[in-house]
């Protein structure tokens, strides 16, 4: 069953740069869907469209039957779906606890003790308990992310994106974050995640999708043979670069 569709969506930035252009994909329930590619190649602004971050120019995404382009309450539609940033993006202001539970008691309306109960479930299997009363400022990077991964996690969302969740990260701290995303993976959810670890995805993807100049050129199921025998050039070009 399909939970996202994209069809020949296309997006123009200033004097008339094609970011995308005519994107076709389509994700269905319970896969892990990695998409890889150059710097540039679309791959970010893509997922911003998928949650209506960005508006398209044409084509139609539909997520769980809904075309984004006429929905009515994106806000509810967002719920949803848990998205992780790049940066952290965390409200410097409240604690722990609080970033995670705040748009869980704003936007799906439940009481504040209840959300604290998802909340302290979630930061006790993570390893994170003892840092629900911190202030972001208190934490390292891979903690930021990895509550961050958790206020998207809450809620019990019908996706994660995840759009590069540990290029803000010092390296040494990348390897905390990518263990919790391959926890989540083994959850049988359904996931879509910008990446450049290769060796990650390789592990937890089962379907990889790649793009370049705003276009998808390569979308596969077969994992081993998409890093054993690139289907063109220019993919095996960047493996080769990446690896190195």
């Amino acid at each position: 069953m399909q939970i996202f569709e994209a069809k020949d969506v296309r997006l123009s930035f200033v004097r008339g740069h094609e970011v995308l252009r005519g994107v076709n994909l389509t994700v269905l329930r319970g896969e892990v869907v990695v998409i890889l590619g150059p710097s540039g190649s679309g791959k970010s602004v893509l997922l911003r469209c998928l949650n209506g971050l960005e508006c398209i120019d044409s084509g139609k995404i539909v997520f769980e039957g809904v075309d984004l382009n006429q929905a009515r309450r994106m806000a509810a539609l967002r719920r949803k779906i848990g998205f992780v940033f790049q940066d952290f993006n965390l409200f410097s202001h409240l604690n722990v606890l609080q970033n995670i539970t705040f748009a869980r008691v704003l936007l799906d309306r439940i009481s504040p003790a209840q959300a604290q109960e998802e909340a302290r479930e979630l930061l006790a299997r993570f390893g994170l308990a003892e840092k629900e009363r911190a202030r972001p400022n208190q934490l390292s990077g891979g903690q930021k992310q990895r509550i961050a991964i958790l206020r998207a996690l809450i809620g019990n969302p019908d996706i994660m994106i995840f759009d590069e969740p540990t290029s803000s990260l010092d390296p040494t701290m990348v390897r905390e974050v990518l263990n919790l995303v391959e926890e989540i993976t083994r959850e049988k959810r359904t996931i879509l995640l910008v990446t450049h670890e290769i060796r990650f995805a390789r592990k937890v993807a089962t379907r990889i999708v790649f793009m370049d100049q705003g276009r998808v050129t390569a979308n596969t199921t077969d994992i081993e043979g998409f890093f054993n025998h690139p289907p063109t050039e220019g993919i095996a070009s960047f493996l080769s670069h990446v690896h190195r």
